[in-house]
Formats: C-alpha cells, structure tokens, sequence
C-alpha cells in the first residue's frame, strides 16, 4: 500500500502525452484486429495501467478497458467513495465500481460487440477468477494474449516518462547523500534517507541494506535497528508519479576511493548496454525495467537466463565490483541509447 502522496501534475504528464500513448495502442490494435484490449492492476503491478491513464493504486486491483473507439474505462475494486480521487489522479472516461471487476469488463465489452477479439496484456499474469469472470459476462468475447503487443508499446520510454524517471532519480540520490559517513547507527540512516525522499515528492520509497560488506554483501529489507559495519551499502526504490527507479550507495569509511573507482566501472559498463560485455568484470550485475506491468522486472543480469524481451529503454542497473579485494555495490537508473548510441545514466551514482 502507498503511503505517499499521490497527485496528478498536467505539467509532468500533458494530456497530449496520454493521447499519443492511446494512439500508439489503438493502431497496434487495429493491426491485430483487437475490438478491445484489457490492462490489470494493482499495488505491486501499477505500471502498465498507470502509463496509458496515470492511475497509480493505493491498493486493490482493477482493470482497464481500452475500446478501439472511445475512451479507456477503469473498473475497479473500490468503493464509490473513492471515485472523485481516481477521476483527479487519471484520466479515464469512466470508473465503474464492482467487487467483480472479470465479470463487469467481460460485460461492458460484449455490450457493444458479444464476440469480440480481446487482448490481455500479461495474461499469464491474470489471476484464474478473474479470467473466469470475464468468460462469465461475455461467453462469446474471444480472449488472446496481448502481452508481445502491449510489451513492444510499453518498452520504448517517451520524453515524458524520461523526465519521472529522472526526477525519481534524483530525489533517490538526494535521499541516499543524506547518509552520515561516521555514524554507525542504522536507525539514523535509513530515517534520514526516507524523510529526504518523502519531503521531495516520493510517492513511495523502499530501503534494503547490506549492513556490513565484510560479512555479507546481500540488500535486504531491514526490520529494527542495528549498527553499520565499516562498510555498507544502501539501495533506494523510488516510486514518483507511476515511475519506479533504484540507486545504489556504498559508503567504505576507511577508503573512500574504493567506491569512486567501482563507480567509473559501472558507469563504463552502462554505457554499452544493451551489450553485456561491459559486465565482463563485475562480480553480479542486474538490469531491470518495465516491460508490461511490473515497475522492476529483471530483464538481463548475471543469473537472468535467457534476457527478457523486449528489452525497455529506461532500466535500473546494479552491479557488485570487487576493488582491491573489497565489495563495492553501485546502482543507478540508465537510458539505453538506440541505433548505436551509447546507453546514459540518469543520474551519477557518486556521493563522495
């Protein structure tokens, strides 16, 4: 569940990008003969639904419902009394309310054409009840997976969601610089790191740690208190406006050098993505991206056998470098270039 403030900026994201988005879709569509296509979301799968309209969940789930004509149409798993809030925070023709939200969509659709061809992006991903549901209120609406359709759309980043993604990343990386280089109390880290990212518009921030490099290089999920080893590493997940990235810290208190030079790796390595041969000398790296509905999907990385497809322009990279026999974790999001460009980081991931 959210526990930032989730608002709607037509300066961040105009209408007209929303529009091209819809366009993009509805040729696809039109290509593959689809009446209607149908988006699932939730807290933890936002992306997909929350690129075509700017719905971004607090929690439940919902479906969109895109026609080949007219406008997207959310049926969600909420109360009525939400309604105002999801028409301010997206832009939807409608909102329909049900706890059934298969049966209601599988309705709305046959409505206007009982044997319609309808695309699911993600399918795989949608739970059995509902799927049931939707054959329910429209037995004759012929169900296909539209994941490779919607997948290809989604992949490529606009302008528009280059700039959430680089704003998330600097408010990571204003958050992380918060982090006191001689004080060893992990409680006084991660507070100063979340208050940062909340106070600068973070819908969302999650914070794992690796809370002593010497003993386990590991980013987890911290419960508690603790105390930080001589060296540590601290990665934030920043969620701003439906846009998810990661940067990654590594603080080595008695070499500061050590992360500098990691740093100057990776950043090497970054720039020939989507080529892994830049990864040649780290010890683990990881790409992710949004590929249909997950925010973070690993995509290609040391242990991500075979690399997903299609591959996203707008990834989050982490990469484990040993320097001098030290563990140095360094993480940022990157732009993966086109047509032979060299891919970019979104935001330097040094502190020091």
């Amino acid at each position: 569940m959210r526990r930032g403030l989730i608002a709607r900026s037509r300066v961040e994201l105009p209408e007209a990008v929303l529009d091209a988005r819809l366009d993009r879709l509805r040729t696809a569509m039109a290509l593959a003969r689809l009446d209607a296509l149908i988006v699932y979301t939730n807290n933890t799968r936002p992306a997909g639904v929350s690129w075509l309209t700017g719905f971004v969940p607090y929690w439940s789930e919902a479906l969109l419902v895109v026609p080949q004509q007219g406008g997207p149409v959310l049926v969600v798993a909420l109360t009525y009394r939400v309604k105002s809030w999801i028409e301010r925070t997206s832009r939807v023709a409608d909102v329909i309310h049900t706890p059934r939200i298969g049966l209601e969509a599988g309705r709305m659709i046959a409505a206007s054409k009982s044997d319609a061809e309808v695309g699911i992006a993600d399918f795989d991903g949608l739970s059995a009840g509902i799927a049931d549901d939707l054959r329910e209120g429209g037995p004759r609406l012929a169900l296909t997976d539209a994941s490779e359709l919607f997948g290809r759309l989604r992949a490529k980043a606009d302008p528009a969601e280059i700039a959430l993604a680089a704003k998330a990343a600097s408010i990571a990386h204003h958050a992380l610089a918060q982090i006191p280089r001689d004080d060893g109390d992990l409680g006084k880290s991660l507070a100063a790191v979340e208050e940062t990212a909340r106070r600068l518009g973070a819908e969302e921030i999650y914070i794992a740690a690796a809370t002593d490099l010497g003993r386990d290089h590991r980013l987890r999920r911290i419960e508690g208190v603790g105390a930080l080893g001589r060296a540590f590493a601290l990665r934030a997940t920043v969620a701003y406006k439906g846009s998810w990235v990661r940067v990654v810290r590594t603080v080595h208190r008695d070499d500061p050098t050590l992360s500098r030079r990691a740093t100057e790796q990776f950043a090497e390595a970054v720039a020939g993505l989507p080529s892994d041969s830049g990864f040649s000398g780290a010890a683990s790296w990881l790409v992710e991206g949004c590929r249909l509905a997950q925010p973070l999907d690993a995509v290609m990385g040391s242990r991500v056998t075979p690399p997903q497809t299609p591959m996203p322009t707008l990834v989050s990279v982490q990469a484990r470098f040993e320097i001098d026999g030290e563990p140095v974790l360094v993480g940022a999001p990157a732009l993966i270039g086109e047509r032979f460009e060299a891919a970019s980081l979104l935001v330097h991931p040094m502190f020091d």
